[in-house]
């Protein structure tokens, strides 16, 4: 791997370019409560990364509820609509610390800039950051049908930015999202204080990471 090269950087949305964690598990408690089921912050990390339909069907389960397919497509409306509302005064405050300055580093360095985010929101939520028009291609879960692990949903941001897979560098605040990045033959980039296993480096924000910094730790890790 002495001769890599990365071309393309993906980024997922919730945990890595900004934090909506808690507004996600605030409209996920709300979804629990009306079965008497409190959702634990725990069981909420399960929740990162995958699709809403797949973070309902879990909840159920752990709320030993059996839900038909009806019942699933309506939660998933009501979970949606509290958490858009929620995220109402969203605004730049909301970035995440020193990535907003990586990223215009890394668009004016010439590398390609996706977001690849389970979320169907992620378009509103970009705009909301006032940093949507940074990116080529934002892949959502809009345009996908498989939740991370599987890769579908990076695949397809490097197809659409006519890159090789192995060009690609995944950043992602969840093991599901590392294990996808993983399956799409792609490196990966751990975000976060929680060590995610397997990844090829690990930062707990972007503050002072810059491209150089990102080629280094990557070449290192093969050496």
């Amino acid at each position: 791997m002495d001769n890599f090269e990365i071309k393309g950087l993906i980024f997922d949305l919730d945990g890595v370019i900004a934090d909506t964690a808690h507004l996600h598990y605030k409209a996920w408690c709300e979804i629990g409560q009306q079965w008497g089921f409190n959702l634990s912050i725990s069981q909420n990390e399960e929740l990162k990364g995958i699709s809403r339909k797949d973070s309902i069907i879990k909840i159920a389960n752990w709320a030993g509820r059996n839900l038909s397919e009806a019942e699933l497509e309506d939660l998933a409306k009501k979970k949606n609509e509290k958490y858009l509302k929620f995220c109402e005064n969203m605004g730049t405050g909301d970035i995440l610390p020193g990535v907003y300055d990586f990223i215009i580093t890394c668009g004016k360095k010439g590398f390609k800039l996706a977001v690849g985010s389970a979320s169907k929101n992620a378009k509103i939520i970009l705009q909301k950051l006032g940093i949507d028009d940074l990116f080529s291609i934002i892949v959502d879960g809009n345009m996908v049908e498989k939740s991370k692990p599987d890769p579908e949903v990076f695949l397809k941001g490097a197809e659409i930015l006519n890159l090789k897979p192995n060009s690609c560098v995944v950043f992602e605040d969840s093991q599901s999202g590392i294990q996808a990045a993983i399956n799409a033959g792609m490196f990966s980039v751990g975000v976060g204080q929680k060590h995610l296993e397997s990844c090829n480096h690990m930062i707990e924000n972007f503050n002072g990471f810059s491209p150089e910094k990102l080629i280094s730790k990557l070449s290192n890790s093969f050496n």
